[in-house]
């Protein structure tokens, strides 16, 4: 997205958290900066994703025979949520899965269909698109990131972190099976009509996925989100032409909606994300129902920490070692309060995980992780 498209660059540049990171004169690795807070209670949106045993055909066209058992997901809203205008058009999704394939179907209403970029691995969202985020494990660092735009052109990129935690973009990356198929109900790039809307299939394999994650089985959840892209236009000379802002003459920014709000506008805080759960079931019986791992609301305590300790280290240059200190950078320790432990790569925080029979933990690169202490593991 635009917005983050000159920190990817700055990543790259710069010297930051990651683990192949020099370490500074004081033998530390380099403090990042304050980061923006979401501005929304924690409650990222859940989908429950049934097994099909229909073969699929990824043509572009959402047919009942393929996807009547798949619910379609809540409407997208602006990427901070309600602090927002609802979007202009309506977006939706549905999520299937096999052996295979994690199955993807969206829907985009859309009056003026127009795409430009027709070159693989440029940057889709220059023009309006749909983009796929995907974390298997969970842990918010090494995900992926999938856009499309209504010629089908495609741009799938890797992750080794968010671009605030200084990641790496793999761009050269490619998803080894990929299928994907658009379909346009009315005209493409022909200001002179008015068109209903344009459908998305995609079949993201299971052999790339499961590198950083689990393989899918009843109950398995992973983070995932979806975005659109939409830019505001008008017709000139027969073409679509972004509009500019006359005070300042530069393109008037870009819409972000998505399926899960981020509570600001950044959609690489994957800890925002939503819940996608695999179900063995084909949708036919029963809803199943989602059932919330509570040591996510654990983690989410300790992201709220986790920003804090970046707004304090931005200030005294150094982290924490008590989560006391943290009250005036916006961290009040709920319950028990974590502890926290400085490494020669920043710290490590942890809380008690919910069944008590190990640790949750993040570390000042963002990542979070479980170990479980039980003697049956």
């Amino acid at each position: 997205m635009k917005k983050i498209i000159t920190l990817v660059f700055a990543a790259l540049m710069l010297a930051g958290c990651g683990h192949d990171s020099p370490l500074n004169s004081t033998g530390h690795y380099p403090l990042p900066g304050k980061i923006p807070v979401p501005a929304l209670t924690f409650n990222p949106g859940h989908y429950i994703c049934y097994r099909t045993s229909t073969e699929m055909i990824i043509d572009g066209h959402i047919t009942d025979s393929e996807w009547s058992l798949a619910p379609w997901s809540n409407l997208f809203t602006d990427i901070e949520g309600d602090l927002k205008p609802k979007p202009l058009h309506d977006t939706r999704i549905r999520m299937l899965w096999d052996d295979n394939y994690l199955y993807v179907a969206a829907e985009l209403i859309e009056p003026h269909i127009w795409a430009t970029l027709r070159q693989r691995d440029t940057i889709i969202f220059y023009d309006n698109d749909f983009e796929v985020f995907i974390d298997p494990d969970g842990d918010t660092h090494g995900y992926y990131e999938f856009e499309i735009n209504a010629y089908n052109t495609v741009w799938d990129l890797l992750l080794t972190t968010p671009y605030r935690d200084f990641g790496k973009v793999i761009d050269a990356w490619d998803i080894k099976g990929l299928k994907s198929s658009v379909k346009i109900f009315g005209t493409i790039n022909n200001p002179s009509d008015i068109d209903e809307k344009w459908t998305i299939e995609l079949a993201f394999p299971f052999d790339v996925l499961k590198e950083w994650g689990d393989v899918p089985a009843d109950g398995t959840q992973w983070r995932v989100n979806f975005s659109r892209v939409n830019w505001k236009t008008k017709p000139v000379n027969g073409k679509y032409v972004k509009e500019v802002d006359p005070a300042t003459g530069k393109t008037l920014p870009e819409f972000n909606w998505l399926w899960s709000p981020q509570g600001l506008i950044n959609v690489h805080y994957p800890e925002m994300w939503g819940f996608l759960q695999f179900s063995t079931g084909d949708g036919s019986g029963e809803p199943s129902g989602f059932i919330m791992n509570p040591d996510e609301k654990i983690k989410w305590e300790l992201r709220k920490l986790y920003y804090a300790q970046r707004a304090y280290a931005a200030e005294k240059n150094h982290y924490a070692d008590n989560a006391a200190i943290l009250l005036e950078y916006g961290y009040k320790a709920k319950g028990a309060s974590p502890e926290i432990i400085i490494t020669m790569t920043g710290y490590e925080a942890s809380l008690p995980s919910a069944d008590k029979n190990g640790f949750v933990y993040i570390n000042s690169q963002g990542r979070t992780w479980i170990i479980d202490l039980s003697s049956d593991k």
